[in-house]
Protein backbone atom coordinates (compact mmCIF):
# COMPACT_ATOMS: atom_id res chain seq x y z
CA UNK A 1 0.00 0.00 0.00
CA UNK A 2 1.16 3.29 -0.62
CA UNK A 3 1.69 5.78 2.26
CA UNK A 4 -1.24 8.30 0.66
CA UNK A 5 -3.76 5.58 1.40
CA UNK A 6 -2.45 4.99 4.91
CA UNK A 7 -2.40 6.49 7.94
CA UNK A 8 -0.95 10.05 9.02
CA UNK A 9 -0.44 11.78 12.27
CA UNK A 10 -0.93 15.67 11.63
CA UNK A 11 0.36 17.47 14.56
CA UNK A 12 0.25 21.78 15.55
CA UNK A 13 0.63 24.49 18.33
CA UNK A 14 -0.33 27.50 18.84
CA UNK A 15 2.48 29.31 21.26
CA UNK A 16 3.41 32.49 23.45
CA UNK A 17 5.48 33.79 20.30
CA UNK A 18 8.24 32.07 17.83
CA UNK A 19 11.47 31.58 19.68
CA UNK A 20 12.28 28.17 20.07
CA UNK A 21 14.70 28.27 22.45
CA UNK A 22 12.04 30.95 24.66
CA UNK A 23 8.48 30.48 23.74
CA UNK A 24 5.79 28.24 25.32
CA UNK A 25 3.14 25.87 23.92
CA UNK A 26 -0.27 26.93 24.65
CA UNK A 27 -3.00 24.55 22.62
CA UNK A 28 -1.67 21.82 20.42
CA UNK A 29 -3.49 19.02 18.40
CA UNK A 30 -2.49 16.02 17.09
CA UNK A 31 -5.19 14.49 14.16
CA UNK A 32 -4.97 10.92 12.63
CA UNK A 33 -6.31 10.27 9.53
CA UNK A 34 -6.56 6.97 8.11
CA UNK A 35 -8.67 6.80 5.07
CA UNK A 36 -12.08 7.79 6.36
CA UNK A 37 -11.59 8.12 9.57
CA UNK A 38 -10.18 10.77 11.30
CA UNK A 39 -9.67 11.04 15.12
CA UNK A 40 -8.96 14.56 17.03
CA UNK A 41 -6.78 15.17 20.45
CA UNK A 42 -5.81 18.42 21.71
CA UNK A 43 -4.43 20.11 24.61
CA UNK A 44 -4.79 23.44 26.33
CA UNK A 45 -1.47 23.81 28.46
CA UNK A 46 -1.55 26.89 31.43
CA UNK A 47 2.43 27.97 30.12
CA UNK A 48 3.57 29.26 33.36
CA UNK A 49 4.33 32.39 31.92
CA UNK A 50 2.44 36.15 30.62
CA UNK A 51 0.78 35.04 26.53
CA UNK A 52 1.43 38.29 24.76
CA UNK A 53 -1.44 40.27 23.54
CA UNK A 54 0.04 40.03 20.46
CA UNK A 55 0.05 35.93 20.38
CA UNK A 56 -3.46 35.89 22.31
CA UNK A 57 -4.87 37.87 19.07
CA UNK A 58 -3.62 35.41 16.94
CA UNK A 59 -4.88 32.27 18.33
CA UNK A 60 -7.38 33.54 20.89
CA UNK A 61 -6.03 32.07 24.59
CA UNK A 62 -5.26 34.71 26.59
CA UNK A 63 -3.35 34.15 29.94
CA UNK A 64 -6.48 34.46 32.35
CA UNK A 65 -8.15 32.14 29.88
CA UNK A 66 -5.20 29.52 30.04
CA UNK A 67 -4.90 29.66 33.81
CA UNK A 68 -8.46 29.12 34.68
CA UNK A 69 -8.80 25.97 32.25
CA UNK A 70 -5.52 24.89 31.14
CA UNK A 71 -3.76 21.66 32.40
CA UNK A 72 0.19 21.96 33.77
CA UNK A 73 2.66 21.90 30.61
CA UNK A 74 4.22 18.39 32.08
CA UNK A 75 0.97 16.24 31.65
CA UNK A 76 0.33 17.44 28.58
CA UNK A 77 3.96 17.37 26.88
CA UNK A 78 4.50 14.31 28.03
CA UNK A 79 1.00 13.00 26.58
CA UNK A 80 1.58 14.86 23.31
CA UNK A 81 5.02 13.52 23.00
CA UNK A 82 4.22 9.60 23.26
CA UNK A 83 1.14 9.96 20.59
CA UNK A 84 3.91 11.29 18.52
CA UNK A 85 6.48 8.91 19.30
CA UNK A 86 3.75 5.90 18.88
CA UNK A 87 3.24 7.20 15.59
CA UNK A 88 6.42 7.30 14.50
CA UNK A 89 7.35 3.75 16.21
CA UNK A 90 4.27 2.97 13.80
CA UNK A 91 5.99 4.07 10.81
CA UNK A 92 3.12 6.43 10.83
CA UNK A 93 4.43 9.63 9.26
CA UNK A 94 4.25 12.42 11.28
CA UNK A 95 2.50 15.41 8.98
CA UNK A 96 3.00 19.61 10.26
CA UNK A 97 3.17 22.30 8.16
CA UNK A 98 6.95 24.52 8.89
CA UNK A 99 7.59 21.19 10.88
CA UNK A 100 11.29 22.41 12.12
CA UNK A 101 9.20 24.91 14.28
CA UNK A 102 6.75 22.92 16.26
CA UNK A 103 8.84 19.71 16.56
CA UNK A 104 12.00 21.88 17.87
CA UNK A 105 9.65 23.65 19.72
CA UNK A 106 8.37 20.49 21.31
CA UNK A 107 11.89 19.29 21.88
CA UNK A 108 12.62 22.46 23.78
CA UNK A 109 9.78 22.40 25.81
CA UNK A 110 10.48 18.46 26.72
CA UNK A 111 13.80 19.52 27.92
CA UNK A 112 12.88 22.27 29.81
CA UNK A 113 10.47 20.08 31.95
CA UNK A 114 13.04 17.01 32.62
CA UNK A 115 10.58 14.92 30.09
CA UNK A 116 12.37 12.53 27.34
CA UNK A 117 12.32 14.25 23.86
CA UNK A 118 11.07 12.30 20.69
CA UNK A 119 14.67 11.30 20.01
CA UNK A 120 14.91 9.70 23.23
CA UNK A 121 11.74 8.03 22.91
CA UNK A 122 12.36 6.43 19.74
CA UNK A 123 15.63 5.68 20.00
CA UNK A 124 16.49 7.26 16.85
CA UNK A 125 16.53 10.48 14.97
CA UNK A 126 12.87 11.71 13.99
CA UNK A 127 11.63 10.53 10.60
CA UNK A 128 9.38 10.36 9.10
CA UNK A 129 7.92 13.75 8.76
CA UNK A 130 5.92 15.68 6.02
CA UNK A 131 6.28 18.81 5.93
CA UNK A 132 3.66 20.77 3.36
CA UNK A 133 5.74 23.94 3.41
CA UNK A 134 8.61 22.21 2.39
CA UNK A 135 7.37 20.04 -0.19
CA UNK A 136 5.15 22.83 -1.98
CA UNK A 137 8.45 24.97 -2.01
CA UNK A 138 10.68 22.51 -3.58
CA UNK A 139 7.80 21.20 -6.15
CA UNK A 140 6.41 24.24 -6.91
CA UNK A 141 9.47 26.57 -6.80
CA UNK A 142 8.91 29.10 -9.37
CA UNK A 143 5.37 30.72 -8.37
CA UNK A 144 5.40 33.57 -6.98
CA UNK A 145 3.40 34.52 -3.54
CA UNK A 146 3.75 33.98 -0.27
CA UNK A 147 3.48 30.31 1.38
CA UNK A 148 1.97 30.28 4.88
CA UNK A 149 -0.83 28.00 5.18
CA UNK A 150 -3.68 30.26 3.81
CA UNK A 151 -1.86 31.08 1.08
CA UNK A 152 -1.42 26.98 0.52
CA UNK A 153 -4.96 26.56 1.46
CA UNK A 154 -5.95 29.23 -1.26
CA UNK A 155 -3.89 28.24 -3.99
CA UNK A 156 -5.27 24.44 -3.62
CA UNK A 157 -9.00 25.17 -3.18
CA UNK A 158 -8.87 23.81 0.47
CA UNK A 159 -12.40 25.15 1.98
CA UNK A 160 -12.80 28.02 4.57
CA UNK A 161 -10.01 29.11 6.40
CA UNK A 162 -11.49 31.80 8.58
CA UNK A 163 -10.73 29.72 11.71
CA UNK A 164 -7.31 28.86 11.12
CA UNK A 165 -4.75 29.76 13.81
CA UNK A 166 -6.56 27.16 15.98
CA UNK A 167 -4.35 24.18 16.50
CA UNK A 168 -7.11 21.27 15.34
CA UNK A 169 -8.12 23.58 12.29
CA UNK A 170 -4.23 23.88 11.40
CA UNK A 171 -4.14 20.24 11.03
CA UNK A 172 -7.06 19.52 9.50
CA UNK A 173 -6.20 22.12 6.46
CA UNK A 174 -2.24 20.82 6.70
CA UNK A 175 -3.30 17.15 6.35
CA UNK A 176 -5.53 18.47 3.15
CA UNK A 177 -2.86 20.60 1.39
CA UNK A 178 -0.71 17.32 1.66
CA UNK A 179 -3.42 15.04 0.09
CA UNK A 180 -4.26 18.25 -2.85
CA UNK A 181 -0.16 18.62 -3.18
CA UNK A 182 0.09 14.13 -3.51
CA UNK A 183 -3.08 15.13 -6.37
CA UNK A 184 -0.76 18.01 -8.06
CA UNK A 185 2.23 15.82 -8.07
CA UNK A 186 1.26 12.42 -7.35
CA UNK A 187 5.14 11.26 -7.58
CA UNK A 188 5.58 11.82 -4.31
CA UNK A 189 2.80 9.78 -3.44
CA UNK A 190 4.39 6.62 -4.33
CA UNK A 191 8.05 7.32 -2.86
CA UNK A 192 9.12 5.25 -0.29
CA UNK A 193 8.56 7.47 2.97
CA UNK A 194 12.25 7.18 3.63
CA UNK A 195 13.49 8.53 0.23
CA UNK A 196 10.45 11.51 0.74
CA UNK A 197 11.68 12.44 4.42
CA UNK A 198 15.69 12.52 2.97
CA UNK A 199 14.39 14.73 0.01
CA UNK A 200 12.55 17.00 2.26
CA UNK A 201 15.88 17.28 3.91
CA UNK A 202 17.83 18.23 0.83
CA UNK A 203 15.45 20.65 -0.40
CA UNK A 204 14.62 22.45 3.01
CA UNK A 205 18.72 22.99 3.30
CA UNK A 206 18.84 24.21 -0.78
CA UNK A 207 15.97 26.62 0.41
CA UNK A 208 17.54 27.77 3.46
CA UNK A 209 21.08 28.41 2.01
CA UNK A 210 19.44 30.69 -0.91
CA UNK A 211 17.13 32.48 1.19
CA UNK A 212 20.35 32.72 3.72
CA UNK A 213 22.30 33.94 0.73
CA UNK A 214 19.88 36.59 -0.50
CA UNK A 215 19.25 37.99 2.76
CA UNK A 216 23.03 38.80 2.94
CA UNK A 217 22.70 40.56 -0.59
CA UNK A 218 20.15 42.26 1.28
CA UNK A 219 22.52 43.34 4.33
CA UNK A 220 20.44 41.80 6.82
CA UNK A 221 21.78 40.20 9.80
CA UNK A 222 20.38 37.91 12.29
CA UNK A 223 21.08 33.72 12.22
CA UNK A 224 18.62 33.53 8.82
CA UNK A 225 17.03 30.23 8.14
CA UNK A 226 17.88 27.09 10.02
CA UNK A 227 19.82 24.48 7.49
CA UNK A 228 18.71 21.53 9.46
CA UNK A 229 15.14 19.73 9.32
CA UNK A 230 12.88 18.29 10.76
CA UNK A 231 14.19 19.49 13.93
CA UNK A 232 16.36 21.81 14.71
CA UNK A 233 20.02 21.70 16.64
CA UNK A 234 19.37 22.00 20.09
CA UNK A 235 19.39 25.62 21.34
CA UNK A 236 20.08 26.85 25.21
CA UNK A 237 16.35 26.46 27.02
CA UNK A 238 16.00 29.09 29.21
CA UNK A 239 13.66 28.10 32.40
Amino acid sequence: MAWVDAAVVGFDTETTGVDVGVDRIVTAAVVRRSGRTTSVTSWLIDPGVEIPAAAAAIHGITTEHARAHGRPPTDCLDEIAEVLADALRAGEPVVAFNAAYDLSLLDAELRRNDLPTLPERIGREVRVVLDPLVLDRHLDRYRRGKRKLGDLCAHYAIGDTAHLHTADVDVLATLDVLRALTVAFPEIGTMALDDLHDLQVRAHRTWAEGFNLWRTSQGMSGPGAELTWPVRLPEPVLV
